[in-house]
């Protein structure tokens, strides 16, 4: 064998090694923290579910998930940072479906999340609760929308964004009880919750990881569910469906830019599926009252397609457009 021909094999050689090592490495996802983007304010209900799931998906992920929160524009702000990430797997955004399905029907915005943004899992689903303040004199719903027909323009709405998760079941029951209300926007469920808890505001539709723990300690009292049927911590409390009206569940759903690599995207999913077997999951987040009713990505993206056809209608039944 001339030098030639030893030269060319050894070219060759280093050539599969850093090929072979370059798939190794790239198979090595995630080598750093991953962003998690949360487009609402500190302190409500994404904020506190997030705190549950990212103490833990490290063991499975290798990784830490640190949250980013980025509330504005009703979500519009962290959701735009989203879009415009690089799809590179280091970057998720952890929102839900009024922001990602119901708001591109009613704004004009710069990117289509349906494009844009494919769900790497969806997390649990929730009905928001309508509560006032302890001291606020209704002790059911309808004494409250009673108040509210006989002073128009005085009851006082807080809610974290228009078209949001607790912006729509709101208006909805107000538009149907014939309410003229205030509307009073906050950036996010945590600053609605504690205009509440200050008396800056009448009413508010929160979580149960946000509401429950005031309802324990006697700050607010609960009207209604906004759901189909009531919730098991406080079986006492009537859902809309009981009371006449249309109710909402909020899907919290982790999201990745749709251009990511499938095999990255299935690590993620893989290390979320392992979250709902683990004991100390399980326990936090029956400590918040919040239940582990996932539903991995594929099987969510079909709902989401549905869905956004259903809030299509709902869009033209509320403002007849």
């Amino acid at each position: 064998m001339n030098r030639k021909t030893i030269i060319r094999f050894l070219l060759v050689g280093l050539i599969l090694v850093f090929v072979f090592a370059g798939t190794a490495l790239a198979a090595k996802y995630p080598k750093k923290p991953i962003t998690m983007i949360i487009p609402f304010g500190a302190g409500g209900s994404h904020d506190l579910n997030s705190r549950v799931f990212t103490s833990i998906i490290p063991q499975y992920l290798g990784q830490a998930v640190v949250v980013k929160l980025m509330p504005g524009a009703g979500g519009q702000t962290g959701t735009a940072a989203a879009v415009r990430a690089k799809p590179d797997g280091y970057t998720l955004i952890f929102t839900h479906n009024y922001v990602d399905q119901l708001q591109p029907l009613i704004e004009e915005l710069p990117y289509d999340t349906m494009k844009a943004l494919v769900t790497v899992w969806r997390l649990n689903y929730a009905p928001p609760i309508v509560f006032v303040r302890v001291d606020r004199p209704w002790k059911t719903l309808e004494e409250m929308l009673d108040y509210g027909r006989k002073n128009p323009g005085k009851l006082q709405f807080a809610h974290s964004g228009k078209w949001g998760a607790t912006f729509t079941p709101g208006a909805m029951m107000l538009s149907k009880a014939g309410v003229n209300a205030q509307f009073i926007p906050y950036k996010g469920g945590g600053p609605a919750v504690a205009a509440i808890l200050a008396g800056d505001a009448d009413f508010h539709l929160g979580f149960p990881s946000v509401v429950l723990s005031h309802a324990k300690a006697g700050k607010v009292r609960l009207l209604a569910v906004a759901g189909d049927k009531r919730l098991k911590e406080i079986p006492d409390i009537r859902s809309f469906k009981e009371l006449g009206f249309e109710g909402g569940n909020m899907d919290r759903i982790i999201m990745a830019p749709r251009k990511m690599k499938e095999d990255r995207v299935k690590i993620l999913r893989d290390a979320f599926r392992k979250l709902y077997g683990d004991k100390t999951f399980k326990r936090l987040m029956g400590k918040i009252g919040e239940n582990m009713l996932y539903m991995d990505g594929p099987e969510y993206e079909k709902v989401r397609a549905r869905q956004k056809e259903q809030y299509r209608e709902l869009v033209k039944k509320i403002t007849g457009k």
